[in-house]
Protein backbone atom coordinates (compact mmCIF):
# COMPACT_ATOMS: atom_id res chain seq x y z
CA UNK A 1 0.00 0.00 0.00
CA UNK A 2 1.45 3.38 -1.03
CA UNK A 3 2.08 6.22 1.42
CA UNK A 4 -0.69 8.32 -0.17
CA UNK A 5 -3.22 5.53 0.22
CA UNK A 6 -2.21 4.96 3.84
CA UNK A 7 -2.70 8.65 4.62
CA UNK A 8 -6.02 8.63 2.77
CA UNK A 9 -7.34 5.63 4.71
CA UNK A 10 -6.47 7.12 8.08
CA UNK A 11 -7.66 10.63 7.13
CA UNK A 12 -11.06 9.38 5.99
CA UNK A 13 -11.42 7.50 9.26
CA UNK A 14 -10.62 10.60 11.34
CA UNK A 15 -12.53 13.25 9.40
CA UNK A 16 -15.46 10.92 8.83
CA UNK A 17 -16.02 10.65 12.58
CA UNK A 18 -18.14 12.97 14.69
CA UNK A 19 -15.13 15.19 15.52
CA UNK A 20 -14.37 15.97 11.86
CA UNK A 21 -15.89 19.47 11.86
CA UNK A 22 -14.13 20.50 15.05
CA UNK A 23 -10.84 19.32 13.57
CA UNK A 24 -11.25 21.76 10.67
CA UNK A 25 -11.72 24.61 13.15
CA UNK A 26 -8.60 23.62 15.12
CA UNK A 27 -6.55 23.39 11.91
CA UNK A 28 -7.77 26.81 10.78
CA UNK A 29 -6.79 28.31 14.15
CA UNK A 30 -3.34 26.70 13.91
CA UNK A 31 -2.81 28.20 10.45
CA UNK A 32 -3.68 31.68 11.77
CA UNK A 33 -1.26 31.28 14.70
CA UNK A 34 1.53 30.03 12.40
CA UNK A 35 0.96 33.00 10.07
CA UNK A 36 1.08 35.38 13.05
CA UNK A 37 4.29 33.74 14.26
CA UNK A 38 5.87 34.17 10.82
CA UNK A 39 4.98 37.86 10.87
CA UNK A 40 6.50 38.21 14.35
CA UNK A 41 9.68 36.44 13.18
CA UNK A 42 9.96 38.88 10.27
CA UNK A 43 9.60 41.84 12.62
CA UNK A 44 12.23 40.30 14.90
CA UNK A 45 14.61 39.80 11.98
CA UNK A 46 14.16 43.41 10.83
CA UNK A 47 14.84 44.50 14.42
CA UNK A 48 18.37 43.06 14.16
CA UNK A 49 19.66 45.83 11.88
CA UNK A 50 18.81 48.94 13.97
CA UNK A 51 19.71 47.16 17.21
CA UNK A 52 23.20 46.03 16.12
CA UNK A 53 23.81 49.30 14.29
CA UNK A 54 23.01 51.19 17.50
CA UNK A 55 25.34 48.84 19.34
CA UNK A 56 28.17 49.42 16.84
CA UNK A 57 27.66 53.26 17.14
CA UNK A 58 27.56 53.04 20.95
CA UNK A 59 24.24 54.94 20.80
CA UNK A 60 22.67 54.31 24.22
CA UNK A 61 19.37 56.07 23.43
CA UNK A 62 18.66 54.01 20.28
CA UNK A 63 19.96 50.89 22.04
CA UNK A 64 17.41 51.25 24.86
CA UNK A 65 14.63 52.08 22.42
CA UNK A 66 15.33 48.93 20.40
CA UNK A 67 15.33 46.87 23.61
CA UNK A 68 11.80 48.12 24.27
CA UNK A 69 10.80 47.11 20.73
CA UNK A 70 12.28 43.67 21.39
CA UNK A 71 10.18 43.25 24.54
CA UNK A 72 7.00 43.96 22.56
CA UNK A 73 7.92 41.57 19.75
CA UNK A 74 9.03 38.84 22.18
CA UNK A 75 5.80 39.19 24.20
CA UNK A 76 3.75 38.86 21.01
CA UNK A 77 5.68 35.76 19.94
CA UNK A 78 5.47 34.24 23.42
CA UNK A 79 1.68 34.57 23.40
CA UNK A 80 1.53 32.89 20.01
CA UNK A 81 3.88 30.11 21.19
CA UNK A 82 1.58 29.31 24.12
CA UNK A 83 -1.49 29.39 21.86
CA UNK A 84 0.22 27.12 19.34
CA UNK A 85 1.19 24.59 22.02
CA UNK A 86 -2.39 24.47 23.29
CA UNK A 87 -3.79 24.12 19.77
CA UNK A 88 -1.31 21.37 18.83
CA UNK A 89 -2.16 19.32 21.92
CA UNK A 90 -5.86 19.89 21.24
CA UNK A 91 -5.27 18.69 17.68
CA UNK A 92 -3.56 15.54 19.03
CA UNK A 93 -6.54 14.92 21.30
CA UNK A 94 -9.13 15.39 18.54
CA UNK A 95 -7.15 13.31 16.04
CA UNK A 96 -6.96 10.45 18.52
CA UNK A 97 -10.65 10.75 19.36
CA UNK A 98 -11.62 10.64 15.69
CA UNK A 99 -9.27 7.79 14.79
CA UNK A 100 -10.17 5.55 17.74
CA UNK A 101 -13.89 6.19 17.28
CA UNK A 102 -13.63 5.32 13.60
CA UNK A 103 -11.62 2.14 14.23
CA UNK A 104 -13.97 1.07 17.03
CA UNK A 105 -16.99 1.64 14.78
CA UNK A 106 -15.60 -0.77 12.19
CA UNK A 107 -14.07 -3.25 14.63
CA UNK A 108 -17.28 -3.56 16.63
CA UNK A 109 -19.48 -4.02 13.56
CA UNK A 110 -21.51 -7.25 13.91
CA UNK A 111 -19.07 -10.19 13.94
CA UNK A 112 -16.31 -8.15 12.30
CA UNK A 113 -13.96 -8.67 15.26
CA UNK A 114 -14.50 -12.45 15.00
CA UNK A 115 -13.74 -12.49 11.27
CA UNK A 116 -10.65 -10.33 11.76
CA UNK A 117 -9.36 -12.54 14.58
CA UNK A 118 -9.41 -15.45 12.13
CA UNK A 119 -7.97 -13.54 9.17
CA UNK A 120 -4.30 -14.14 9.96
CA UNK A 121 -1.56 -11.92 11.43
CA UNK A 122 -3.56 -8.73 10.87
CA UNK A 123 -6.05 -9.87 13.51
CA UNK A 124 -3.36 -10.25 16.17
CA UNK A 125 -3.32 -7.66 18.97
CA UNK A 126 -6.01 -5.26 17.66
CA UNK A 127 -5.93 -3.62 21.11
CA UNK A 128 -2.33 -2.52 20.48
CA UNK A 129 -3.24 -0.93 17.14
CA UNK A 130 -6.33 0.83 18.46
CA UNK A 131 -4.76 2.02 21.71
CA UNK A 132 -1.01 2.50 21.53
CA UNK A 133 -0.41 2.77 17.77
CA UNK A 134 -3.31 5.19 17.30
CA UNK A 135 -2.13 7.39 20.18
CA UNK A 136 1.42 7.54 18.88
CA UNK A 137 0.30 8.15 15.29
CA UNK A 138 -1.93 11.07 16.27
CA UNK A 139 0.71 12.70 18.47
CA UNK A 140 3.40 12.38 15.81
CA UNK A 141 1.04 13.50 13.05
CA UNK A 142 0.04 16.67 14.90
CA UNK A 143 3.62 17.63 15.78
CA UNK A 144 5.00 16.87 12.32
CA UNK A 145 2.10 18.52 10.48
CA UNK A 146 2.33 21.76 12.42
CA UNK A 147 6.13 21.70 12.24
CA UNK A 148 6.05 21.24 8.45
CA UNK A 149 3.46 23.99 8.07
CA UNK A 150 5.51 26.38 10.18
CA UNK A 151 8.73 25.50 8.35
CA UNK A 152 7.07 26.08 4.97
CA UNK A 153 5.63 29.47 5.96
CA UNK A 154 8.90 30.63 7.51
CA UNK A 155 10.95 29.57 4.50
CA UNK A 156 8.69 31.38 2.04
CA UNK A 157 8.80 34.45 4.28
CA UNK A 158 12.55 34.59 4.85
CA UNK A 159 13.43 33.51 1.32
CA UNK A 160 12.06 36.87 0.23
CA UNK A 161 14.29 38.68 2.74
CA UNK A 162 17.37 36.75 1.60
CA UNK A 163 16.58 37.36 -2.05
CA UNK A 164 16.39 41.12 -1.52
CA UNK A 165 19.65 41.17 0.45
CA UNK A 166 21.63 39.14 -2.10
CA UNK A 167 19.78 39.99 -5.30
CA UNK A 168 22.74 41.78 -6.94
CA UNK A 169 25.56 39.71 -5.49
CA UNK A 170 28.60 39.51 -7.79
CA UNK A 171 31.59 37.24 -7.35
CA UNK A 172 34.80 37.26 -9.36
CA UNK A 173 36.34 34.12 -10.85
CA UNK A 174 39.17 33.89 -13.41
CA UNK A 175 39.19 37.64 -14.15
CA UNK A 176 35.45 37.60 -14.84
CA UNK A 177 32.47 38.83 -12.75
CA UNK A 178 29.43 36.60 -12.28
CA UNK A 179 26.06 37.74 -10.96
CA UNK A 180 24.12 35.25 -8.83
CA UNK A 181 20.66 36.68 -8.03
CA UNK A 182 19.55 35.62 -4.56
CA UNK A 183 22.66 33.54 -3.94
CA UNK A 184 21.85 33.24 -0.19
CA UNK A 185 18.53 31.55 -1.04
CA UNK A 186 20.31 29.03 -3.27
CA UNK A 187 22.98 28.48 -0.62
CA UNK A 188 20.30 27.68 1.98
CA UNK A 189 18.51 25.30 -0.43
CA UNK A 190 21.72 23.45 -1.38
CA UNK A 191 22.87 23.21 2.25
CA UNK A 192 19.56 21.79 3.50
CA UNK A 193 19.08 19.49 0.47
CA UNK A 194 22.47 17.88 1.04
CA UNK A 195 21.59 17.23 4.68
CA UNK A 196 18.12 15.89 3.85
CA UNK A 197 19.44 13.49 1.23
CA UNK A 198 22.16 12.22 3.56
CA UNK A 199 19.62 11.80 6.39
CA UNK A 200 17.35 9.74 4.15
CA UNK A 201 20.14 7.50 2.92
CA UNK A 202 21.42 6.86 6.45
CA UNK A 203 18.10 6.60 8.30
CA UNK A 204 15.62 5.04 5.86
CA UNK A 205 15.96 1.62 7.52
CA UNK A 206 14.41 3.03 10.71
CA UNK A 207 10.88 2.76 9.24
CA UNK A 208 10.94 -1.02 9.06
CA UNK A 209 12.83 -1.32 12.35
CA UNK A 210 10.24 0.76 14.18
CA UNK A 211 7.37 -1.28 12.72
CA UNK A 212 9.07 -4.50 13.84
CA UNK A 213 9.64 -3.11 17.30
CA UNK A 214 5.95 -2.20 17.72
CA UNK A 215 4.96 -5.72 16.70
CA UNK A 216 7.33 -7.22 19.28
CA UNK A 217 6.10 -4.79 21.95
CA UNK A 218 2.54 -5.95 21.26
CA UNK A 219 3.57 -9.59 21.72
CA UNK A 220 5.21 -8.78 25.06
CA UNK A 221 2.17 -6.83 26.24
CA UNK A 222 -0.17 -9.67 25.28
CA UNK A 223 1.93 -12.25 27.14
CA UNK A 224 1.88 -10.12 30.30
CA UNK A 225 -1.89 -9.59 30.07
CA UNK A 226 -2.41 -13.31 29.47
CA UNK A 227 -0.46 -14.21 32.61
CA UNK A 228 -2.47 -11.71 34.64
CA UNK A 229 -5.75 -13.13 33.32
CA UNK A 230 -4.79 -16.73 34.15
CA UNK A 231 -2.71 -16.22 37.28
CA UNK A 232 -4.77 -18.74 39.30
CA UNK A 233 -4.22 -21.58 36.82
CA UNK A 234 -0.52 -20.74 36.50
CA UNK A 235 0.00 -20.69 40.27
CA UNK A 236 -1.86 -23.98 40.79
CA UNK A 237 0.18 -25.66 38.05
CA UNK A 238 3.41 -24.12 39.41
CA UNK A 239 4.00 -22.77 35.92
CA UNK A 240 5.65 -19.51 36.96
CA UNK A 241 9.08 -20.55 35.67
CA UNK A 242 7.68 -21.56 32.29
CA UNK A 243 5.70 -18.32 31.97
CA UNK A 244 8.75 -16.31 32.99
CA UNK A 245 10.72 -18.05 30.23
CA UNK A 246 8.06 -17.12 27.67
CA UNK A 247 7.94 -13.50 28.82
CA UNK A 248 11.74 -13.29 28.80
CA UNK A 249 11.72 -14.59 25.23
CA UNK A 250 9.30 -11.82 24.16
CA UNK A 251 11.35 -9.28 26.12
CA UNK A 252 14.46 -10.46 24.29
CA UNK A 253 12.71 -9.91 20.96
CA UNK A 254 11.75 -6.38 22.04
CA UNK A 255 15.29 -5.58 23.17
CA UNK A 256 16.79 -6.97 19.95
CA UNK A 257 14.43 -4.85 17.86
CA UNK A 258 15.19 -1.80 20.02
CA UNK A 259 18.94 -2.34 19.68
CA UNK A 260 18.57 -2.20 15.89
CA UNK A 261 16.76 1.14 16.29
CA UNK A 262 19.50 2.41 18.65
CA UNK A 263 22.14 1.64 16.02
CA UNK A 264 20.06 3.42 13.40
CA UNK A 265 19.64 6.49 15.63
CA UNK A 266 23.39 6.57 16.34
CA UNK A 267 24.20 6.54 12.63
CA UNK A 268 21.61 9.22 11.96
CA UNK A 269 23.04 11.41 14.72
CA UNK A 270 26.33 11.67 12.77
CA UNK A 271 24.35 13.53 10.11
CA UNK A 272 21.93 15.58 12.23
CA UNK A 273 24.47 16.61 14.88
CA UNK A 274 27.15 17.27 12.28
CA UNK A 275 24.93 19.63 10.32
CA UNK A 276 23.85 21.20 13.61
CA UNK A 277 27.43 22.16 14.51
CA UNK A 278 28.14 23.51 11.04
CA UNK A 279 24.94 25.57 11.25
CA UNK A 280 26.49 27.62 14.08
CA UNK A 281 28.81 29.35 11.61
CA UNK A 282 27.17 28.66 8.23
CA UNK A 283 24.86 31.74 8.29
CA UNK A 284 27.81 34.10 9.00
CA UNK A 285 29.98 32.40 6.37
CA UNK A 286 27.30 32.73 3.71
CA UNK A 287 26.49 36.36 4.58
CA UNK A 288 30.14 37.41 5.03
CA UNK A 289 30.74 38.23 1.32
CA UNK A 290 28.01 40.90 1.53
CA UNK A 291 29.64 42.45 4.59
CA UNK A 292 33.20 42.40 3.27
CA UNK A 293 32.08 43.84 -0.06
CA UNK A 294 30.59 46.78 1.83
CA UNK A 295 27.02 46.13 0.70
CA UNK A 296 25.67 45.76 4.22
CA UNK A 297 26.55 47.17 7.63
CA UNK A 298 27.29 45.06 10.68
CA UNK A 299 23.60 45.24 11.59
CA UNK A 300 22.73 44.21 8.03
CA UNK A 301 25.15 41.29 8.35
CA UNK A 302 23.38 40.09 11.51
CA UNK A 303 19.99 40.53 9.83
CA UNK A 304 21.15 38.54 6.78
CA UNK A 305 22.66 35.84 9.00
CA UNK A 306 19.43 35.64 11.00
CA UNK A 307 17.31 35.38 7.84
CA UNK A 308 19.59 32.68 6.43
CA UNK A 309 19.45 30.79 9.72
CA UNK A 310 15.62 30.90 9.69
CA UNK A 311 15.40 29.84 6.04
CA UNK A 312 17.81 26.93 6.27
CA UNK A 313 16.32 25.90 9.63
CA UNK A 314 12.99 25.59 7.86
CA UNK A 315 14.61 23.58 5.09
CA UNK A 316 16.35 21.41 7.70
CA UNK A 317 12.96 20.28 8.98
CA UNK A 318 13.39 16.91 7.24
CA UNK A 319 16.88 16.41 8.74
CA UNK A 320 15.87 17.36 12.26
CA UNK A 321 12.71 15.25 12.22
CA UNK A 322 13.80 12.22 10.22
CA UNK A 323 13.80 9.94 13.26
CA UNK A 324 10.26 11.08 14.15
CA UNK A 325 9.20 10.73 10.50
CA UNK A 326 10.46 7.13 10.44
CA UNK A 327 8.53 6.44 13.64
CA UNK A 328 5.44 8.09 12.13
CA UNK A 329 5.72 6.01 8.95
CA UNK A 330 5.93 2.82 11.02
CA UNK A 331 2.84 3.60 13.09
CA UNK A 332 0.97 4.84 10.02
CA UNK A 333 1.72 1.54 8.29
CA UNK A 334 0.34 -0.49 11.21
CA UNK A 335 -2.80 1.62 11.67
CA UNK A 336 -3.51 1.92 7.93
CA UNK A 337 -3.13 -1.83 7.39
CA UNK A 338 -5.44 -2.47 10.33
CA UNK A 339 -7.97 0.02 8.96
CA UNK A 340 -7.85 -1.64 5.55
CA UNK A 341 -8.31 -5.06 7.13
CA UNK A 342 -11.37 -3.78 9.00
CA UNK A 343 -12.99 -2.52 5.80
CA UNK A 344 -12.08 -5.47 3.57
CA UNK A 345 -12.30 -8.46 5.93
CA UNK A 346 -15.83 -9.77 6.03
CA UNK A 347 -15.30 -13.49 6.36
CA UNK A 348 -12.12 -15.57 6.49
CA UNK A 349 -11.48 -17.32 3.21
CA UNK A 350 -10.22 -20.83 2.59
CA UNK A 351 -13.27 -22.99 1.81
CA UNK A 352 -15.21 -23.09 -1.41
CA UNK A 353 -18.69 -24.11 -0.24
CA UNK A 354 -20.81 -22.15 2.25
CA UNK A 355 -23.80 -22.93 4.38
CA UNK A 356 -26.85 -20.98 3.19
CA UNK A 357 -28.37 -18.75 5.88
CA UNK A 358 -31.82 -17.23 5.63
CA UNK A 359 -34.64 -15.87 7.78
CA UNK A 360 -38.01 -17.55 7.82
CA UNK A 361 -41.28 -17.37 9.68
CA UNK A 362 -41.13 -16.70 13.44
CA UNK A 363 -41.48 -19.66 15.77
CA UNK A 364 -39.22 -22.21 14.06
CA UNK A 365 -35.59 -22.99 13.20
CA UNK A 366 -35.04 -25.21 10.14
CA UNK A 367 -31.84 -27.15 9.42
CA UNK A 368 -31.51 -28.99 6.08
CA UNK A 369 -28.67 -31.33 5.04
CA UNK A 370 -26.20 -29.56 7.33
CA UNK A 371 -22.52 -30.37 6.96
CA UNK A 372 -19.67 -28.46 8.64
CA UNK A 373 -16.14 -28.47 7.28
CA UNK A 374 -13.00 -27.29 9.07
CA UNK A 375 -9.29 -27.94 8.65
CA UNK A 376 -9.53 -30.83 11.15
CA UNK A 377 -13.08 -32.17 10.76
CA UNK A 378 -15.89 -32.80 8.36
CA UNK A 379 -19.08 -33.42 10.35
CA UNK A 380 -22.76 -33.58 9.58
CA UNK A 381 -26.12 -33.95 11.26
CA UNK A 382 -27.38 -37.49 10.85
CA UNK A 383 -30.95 -36.16 10.54
CA UNK A 384 -31.13 -34.43 7.17
CA UNK A 385 -34.36 -32.46 7.74
CA UNK A 386 -34.83 -30.81 11.13
CA UNK A 387 -37.45 -28.31 12.25
CA UNK A 388 -37.28 -27.05 15.84
CA UNK A 389 -40.39 -25.23 17.02
CA UNK A 390 -40.40 -22.60 19.73
CA UNK A 391 -40.71 -24.20 23.17
CA UNK A 392 -39.13 -27.44 21.96
CA UNK A 393 -36.00 -28.79 23.69
CA UNK A 394 -33.47 -30.47 21.39
CA UNK A 395 -30.27 -32.21 22.46
CA UNK A 396 -27.55 -32.82 19.85
CA UNK A 397 -25.15 -35.58 20.81
CA UNK A 398 -21.80 -35.78 19.05
CA UNK A 399 -19.89 -38.90 18.15
CA UNK A 400 -16.27 -39.04 19.46
CA UNK A 401 -13.99 -36.77 17.44
CA UNK A 402 -16.73 -34.57 16.01
CA UNK A 403 -16.51 -30.77 16.19
CA UNK A 404 -19.38 -29.86 18.50
CA UNK A 405 -18.10 -26.30 18.97
CA UNK A 406 -17.88 -25.92 15.19
CA UNK A 407 -21.53 -26.97 14.97
CA UNK A 408 -22.38 -24.32 17.59
CA UNK A 409 -20.55 -21.69 15.55
CA UNK A 410 -22.22 -22.85 12.36
CA UNK A 411 -25.70 -22.56 13.89
CA UNK A 412 -24.76 -19.12 15.21
CA UNK A 413 -23.51 -18.00 11.78
CA UNK A 414 -19.88 -17.62 12.85
CA UNK A 415 -18.61 -20.65 10.88
CA UNK A 416 -20.30 -20.72 7.47
CA UNK A 417 -18.12 -23.32 5.76
CA UNK A 418 -19.76 -26.52 4.67
CA UNK A 419 -23.07 -27.16 2.94
CA UNK A 420 -26.79 -27.26 3.60
CA UNK A 421 -29.01 -24.49 4.89
CA UNK A 422 -30.09 -22.95 8.20
CA UNK A 423 -33.26 -20.87 8.44
CA UNK A 424 -33.62 -18.77 11.56
CA UNK A 425 -36.83 -17.12 12.79
CA UNK A 426 -37.14 -13.55 11.61
CA UNK A 427 -37.24 -10.92 14.33
CA UNK A 428 -36.69 -13.36 17.22
CA UNK A 429 -33.70 -13.11 19.53
CA UNK A 430 -31.42 -16.12 19.87
CA UNK A 431 -29.39 -16.18 23.09
CA UNK A 432 -26.00 -17.88 22.57
CA UNK A 433 -24.20 -19.55 25.47
CA UNK A 434 -20.76 -20.75 24.30
CA UNK A 435 -18.66 -23.43 25.95
CA UNK A 436 -16.57 -22.52 28.98
CA UNK A 437 -16.84 -19.67 31.43
CA UNK A 438 -19.41 -17.13 30.20
CA UNK A 439 -18.33 -13.63 29.26
CA UNK A 440 -18.81 -11.07 32.03
CA UNK A 441 -18.54 -7.46 30.84
CA UNK A 442 -16.90 -5.05 33.26
CA UNK A 443 -19.68 -3.10 34.96
CA UNK A 444 -22.28 -3.36 37.65
CA UNK A 445 -23.95 -6.68 38.34
CA UNK A 446 -27.16 -5.16 37.00
CA UNK A 447 -25.41 -4.40 33.68
CA UNK A 448 -23.93 -7.90 33.56
CA UNK A 449 -27.39 -9.46 33.91
CA UNK A 450 -28.93 -7.17 31.28
CA UNK A 451 -26.04 -7.51 28.79
CA UNK A 452 -26.20 -6.73 25.89
CA UNK A 453 -29.47 -4.87 26.60
CA UNK A 454 -29.86 -1.76 28.73
CA UNK A 455 -30.30 -2.30 32.47
CA UNK A 456 -33.11 0.27 32.46
CA UNK A 457 -35.18 -2.15 30.36
CA UNK A 458 -35.93 -4.31 33.41
CA UNK A 459 -37.61 -3.72 36.76
CA UNK A 460 -35.72 -3.95 40.04
CA UNK A 461 -37.84 -6.91 41.08
CA UNK A 462 -36.93 -8.80 37.91
CA UNK A 463 -33.21 -8.66 38.75
CA UNK A 464 -33.76 -9.86 42.31
CA UNK A 465 -36.16 -12.62 41.21
CA UNK A 466 -33.64 -13.94 38.64
CA UNK A 467 -30.81 -14.03 41.20
CA UNK A 468 -33.01 -15.64 43.86
CA UNK A 469 -34.29 -18.30 41.46
CA UNK A 470 -30.73 -19.43 40.65
CA UNK A 471 -29.57 -19.44 44.26
CA UNK A 472 -27.59 -16.19 43.97
CA UNK A 473 -29.64 -14.14 46.42
CA UNK A 474 -26.48 -13.13 48.30
CA UNK A 475 -25.61 -10.96 45.29
CA UNK A 476 -28.77 -8.83 45.37
CA UNK A 477 -27.16 -6.09 47.56
CA UNK A 478 -24.36 -5.86 44.96
CA UNK A 479 -26.55 -5.12 41.93
CA UNK A 480 -25.12 -1.62 41.58
CA UNK A 481 -21.53 -2.57 42.44
CA UNK A 482 -18.83 -2.67 39.77
CA UNK A 483 -16.37 -5.57 39.99
CA UNK A 484 -14.33 -7.92 37.86
CA UNK A 485 -17.11 -10.49 38.26
CA UNK A 486 -15.09 -13.16 36.48
CA UNK A 487 -12.65 -12.87 39.41
CA UNK A 488 -15.19 -12.35 42.18
CA UNK A 489 -17.41 -15.35 41.39
CA UNK A 490 -16.63 -19.04 41.16
CA UNK A 491 -17.12 -20.85 37.87
CA UNK A 492 -20.39 -22.40 39.09
CA UNK A 493 -21.65 -18.96 40.15
CA UNK A 494 -20.71 -17.48 36.82
CA UNK A 495 -22.60 -20.25 35.00
CA UNK A 496 -25.62 -19.71 37.25
CA UNK A 497 -25.38 -15.98 36.59
CA UNK A 498 -25.52 -16.73 32.84
CA UNK A 499 -28.72 -18.74 33.37
CA UNK A 500 -30.07 -15.87 35.52
CA UNK A 501 -29.36 -13.56 32.57
CA UNK A 502 -31.42 -15.86 30.33
CA UNK A 503 -34.21 -15.95 32.91
CA UNK A 504 -34.21 -12.14 33.15
CA UNK A 505 -34.29 -11.57 29.40
CA UNK A 506 -36.54 -14.57 28.56
CA UNK A 507 -35.40 -14.89 24.93
CA UNK A 508 -37.50 -17.01 22.57
CA UNK A 509 -34.45 -19.14 21.70
CA UNK A 510 -31.33 -20.37 23.50
CA UNK A 511 -28.42 -22.12 21.78
CA UNK A 512 -26.04 -23.79 24.25
CA UNK A 513 -22.62 -25.36 23.63
CA UNK A 514 -22.23 -28.03 26.31
CA UNK A 515 -22.77 -25.76 29.31
CA UNK A 516 -25.25 -28.06 31.07
CA UNK A 517 -22.49 -30.65 31.34
CA UNK A 518 -20.52 -28.29 33.62
CA UNK A 519 -23.18 -28.16 36.35
CA UNK A 520 -23.22 -30.27 39.49
CA UNK A 521 -26.26 -32.52 39.86
CA UNK A 522 -28.12 -30.25 42.27
CA UNK A 523 -27.45 -27.12 40.20
CA UNK A 524 -28.44 -28.94 37.00
CA UNK A 525 -31.76 -29.93 38.59
CA UNK A 526 -32.36 -26.26 39.44
CA UNK A 527 -31.54 -25.18 35.86
CA UNK A 528 -33.83 -27.86 34.40
CA UNK A 529 -36.59 -26.66 36.72
CA UNK A 530 -36.14 -23.05 35.53
CA UNK A 531 -36.38 -24.09 31.87
CA UNK A 532 -39.36 -26.35 32.63
CA UNK A 533 -41.34 -23.56 34.33
CA UNK A 534 -40.38 -19.90 33.82
CA UNK A 535 -38.73 -20.58 30.42
CA UNK A 536 -41.11 -23.23 29.15
CA UNK A 537 -41.87 -21.17 26.01
CA UNK A 538 -38.17 -20.80 25.17
CA UNK A 539 -36.79 -23.10 22.49
CA UNK A 540 -33.53 -24.76 23.52
CA UNK A 541 -30.88 -26.41 21.33
CA UNK A 542 -28.13 -27.91 23.47
CA UNK A 543 -25.04 -29.40 21.83
CA UNK A 544 -23.33 -32.16 23.80
CA UNK A 545 -24.28 -34.08 26.99
CA UNK A 546 -24.89 -34.66 29.76
CA UNK A 547 -27.07 -37.76 29.61
CA UNK A 548 -28.60 -36.92 33.02
CA UNK A 549 -30.19 -33.83 31.46
CA UNK A 550 -32.16 -35.92 28.94
CA UNK A 551 -35.48 -35.50 30.81
CA UNK A 552 -35.44 -31.82 29.81
CA UNK A 553 -35.22 -32.60 26.10
CA UNK A 554 -38.02 -33.72 23.83
CA UNK A 555 -35.81 -34.81 20.95
CA UNK A 556 -32.24 -36.01 20.36
CA UNK A 557 -30.22 -35.35 17.19
CA UNK A 558 -26.83 -36.77 16.28
CA UNK A 559 -23.64 -35.18 14.96
CA UNK A 560 -21.56 -37.73 13.05
CA UNK A 561 -18.39 -37.79 10.97
CA UNK A 562 -18.70 -37.01 7.27
CA UNK A 563 -16.53 -37.82 4.32
CA UNK A 564 -13.44 -35.59 3.94
CA UNK A 565 -14.27 -35.14 0.26
CA UNK A 566 -16.89 -32.68 1.40
CA UNK A 567 -16.69 -29.08 0.26
CA UNK A 568 -13.67 -27.03 1.11
CA UNK A 569 -10.24 -28.09 0.06
CA UNK A 570 -8.07 -25.46 1.67
CA UNK A 571 -7.58 -25.26 5.44
CA UNK A 572 -8.55 -22.15 7.32
CA UNK A 573 -7.17 -20.73 10.54
CA UNK A 574 -9.01 -22.06 13.56
CA UNK A 575 -10.74 -19.53 15.81
CA UNK A 576 -8.88 -18.51 18.90
CA UNK A 577 -5.41 -19.33 17.57
CA UNK A 578 -2.88 -16.52 17.39
CA UNK A 579 0.02 -16.20 15.07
Amino acid sequence: MSLGRQIGLVSRTIFGSRVGRRLYLVLAAIMLVVAGTAYGQIRLNLWNKPFYDALSRRDLRDFLFELGVFVLIAGFLLTLNVAQRWLVETLELKLREGLVLGLLHDWMAPRRAFWLANAGPMGVNPDQRIHEDSRKLCELSADLLVGLLQASVLFLTFAGVLWRLSNDFIFRFSERDYTVPGFMVWAAVLYASAGSLLSYLVGRGLIGRNAQRYAREADLRFSLVRVNEHVDDISLAQGEADERRRIEMHLGNVLAATRRIVRGHANLTWVTAGFGWVTLVAPILVAAPLYFSGKVSFGGLMMAAGAFSQAQSSLRWFIDNFSAIADWRATLLRVANFRQALTTTHEPSGFESRIAYSEGEPGAISIDDLQIVSSANADMLKESKVVVNRGERVLILGAPGTGKTQLFRALAGLWPWGSGSITRPQGEQIFYLPRGTPYMPRGTLREVLAYPLKAESFDESAFKRALYRLGLERLTPLLDTTHRWDRELSQDEQLCLAIARILLQSPPWVLVDGTFGSFDDDVLELVIDVFSNELQRTGVIHIGGPARAHPLFTRVLHLIKARRSAPGAAPAKEPGKRE
